[in-house]
């Protein structure tokens, strides 16, 4: 396979025409461990074959090369597809909370994510989740004193129904789902987490579609009760890192939704 032509697609972001008429993404991530959590991601989505997921061609410690998926207008169809396709995913499991079958070290975008097991979903979810980008955000005076309290709060009241891992996408925002004839799901942040996170993020940002996405993912794997006055909750995680990478634009939004969960 020998490239005849590459345009860029985002910034460290190629397609590649080939010699032998294929068309492929290659992406360049020069952070350690960057490729290698993403290949072991998408690999791990891929396994139970519920998702659809670009084919891995080759990586190396910098370089991503994948099968071009061609997007096109997302449909109703595709949609409940979707949310059937995650359903199964979530149930395929993980070994535990933060688990991940790559390093330990991991990114969520741009931001460093540690993927750590434990068997605690409120207390991981704390722990590795809320307070390494609330002690960054606070640092910086991103987000002021009774915010930080708020989260605080919120972090000593967490109660979630117990359910087991799920294998989570882990950064399922709009911008990483690739619509087809069927929804691919692209740049994971994989792990073990508590399914209700990726449907979660999916609504952060808007999904089109959502609301049949989500009214096919549980009547095919029903949802815990009161799960819709956990958005917020899920949605911490998220908040906190934009605040952390893109400044306090998104604090405000970051200390609404821990009150909203407080209030659910």
């Amino acid at each position: 396979m020998t490239p005849t032509g590459v345009h860029a697609l985002a910034d460290h972001v190629f397609e590649v025409d080939t010699d032998d008429g294929d068309l492929v993404v290659a992406k360049f991530d020069p952070r350690p461990g960057a490729i290698a959590a993403e290949v072991a991601g998408l690999l791990w989505l891929a396994e139970p074959g519920a998702v659809a997921v670009p084919e891995v061609r080759a990586h190396d410690d910098r370089w991503l090369v994948m099968a071009q998926v061609e997007p096109a207008t997302p449909s109703i169809v595709a949609a409940e597809h979707l949310g059937r396709d995650l359903a199964d995913l979530h149930a395929a499991g993980a070994e535990a909370f933060g688990a991940s079958t790559g390093p330990e070290q991991a990114w969520i975008g741009l931001a460093p994510m540690r993927c750590v097991p434990s068997g605690d979903w409120a207390h991981w979810y704390v722990a590795d989740r809320i307070e390494p980008y609330l002690r960054n955000a606070a640092d910086r005076q991103l987000i002021d004193r009774d915010g930080v309290a708020v989260i605080e709060t919120l972090c000593r009241r967490i109660e979630v129904p117990a359910e087991p891992p799920a294998r989570l996408h882990g950064d399922l925002w709009s911008g990483n789902v690739v619509w087809a004839r069927q929804a691919w799901l692209i740049d994971p942040a994989a792990h073990g987490g508590h399914r209700e996170t990726d449907l979660a993020m999916l609504a952060l940002f808007g999904c089109p579609h959502l609301d049949r996405v989500i009214a096919a993912y549980d009547e095919h794997r029903p949802l815990a009760d009161g799960w819709a006055a956990r958005v917020p909750l899920h949605q911490l995680f998220p908040l906190l890192v934009h605040t952390v990478l893109f400044g306090s634009g998104y604090a405000r939004q970051t200390v609404a939704a821990a009150r909203a969960a407080l209030r659910g």
